[in-house]
């Protein structure tokens, strides 16, 4: 078959062209499907992590949980964390001041989780959540930590400019197998000593002991932060 100039210079470009919408439909599958991976971890981290402080919400956590329980043979250790006078600081301030503050904590209790190979969750609110394998001879110094480090003062935005509030914080600690459910026993017992350490006055830790139910005297409330309140360069408002 004769085979002009024209028509080797068809086929060729035919076969460039055909190759080239290949490669170039192949590049925009690879697009879209990055796109859409990127699009999923977004979903994914939505759905496990706190919008405002980037903590690990319940779901998160109830995540991590199971990972931990699966690789480790030992007990954990969970730690409820409740700010003392978060309430007043909205009432005083407004919400902005309570979001900075929330945002503070958050960043210093996940400091201080990843130093015990642990991992910090925001469950609603002004909750935290803690859970970490548990090195016993640690324990105790771990929960003053968190304390003394949650009571340093934060500055926030108020009408009247950047305000140094000092809040305090109230733990409930539960040492449970790896086995135990996370809501069903670990949060809970974490629950009710964190409600024993409230009632006691708040800034302080509470070892969770077999048989520990809630307390009947509801927790006693402090001062009022209007009354405490400091500016950043130290002074009374």
């Amino acid at each position: 078959m004769f085979t002009t100039p024209l028509v080797i210079a068809t086929v060729v470009a035919a076969t460039i062209g055909a190759v080239i919408g290949f490669l170039t439909s192949r590049r925009a599958t690879r697009q879209i499907i990055a796109r859409l991976r990127d699009e999923l971890a977004d979903k994914v981290w939505q759905l496990t992590h706190d919008p405002l402080t980037g903590l690990h919400n319940r779901s998160g956590l109830r995540a991590i949980h199971t990972a931990i329980a699966a690789s480790e043979h030992r007990q954990i250790v969970t730690v409820l964390i409740d700010l003392d006078l978060f309430k007043q600081v909205n009432d005083a301030y407004g919400h902005d001041a309570g979001d900075d503050l929330l945002k503070a904590t958050a960043a210093r209790i996940a400091r201080l989780a990843a130093l015990y190979s642990g991992h910090a969750a925001r469950l609603a609110g002004d909750e935290f959540a803690v859970i970490a394998p548990l090195d016993a001879p640690r324990l105790a110094h771990m929960a003053l930590l968190f304390t003394s480090v949650i009571a340093e003062s934060v500055e926030v935005r108020t009408d009247d400019g950047p305000t140094l509030v000092t809040v305090t914080a109230s733990l409930g600690i539960a040492v449970t197998a790896s086995a135990d459910l996370l809501e069903g026993v670990a949060l809970h017992h974490a629950d009710l000593a964190m409600y024993h350490a409230k009632q006691q006055g708040g800034n302080q830790h509470v070892l969770y002991r077999a048989g520990m139910t809630m307390p009947t005297r509801p927790p006693r409330r402090g001062p009022r932060l209007r009354d405490q309140r400091r500016t950043p360069n130290g002074g009374e408002a």
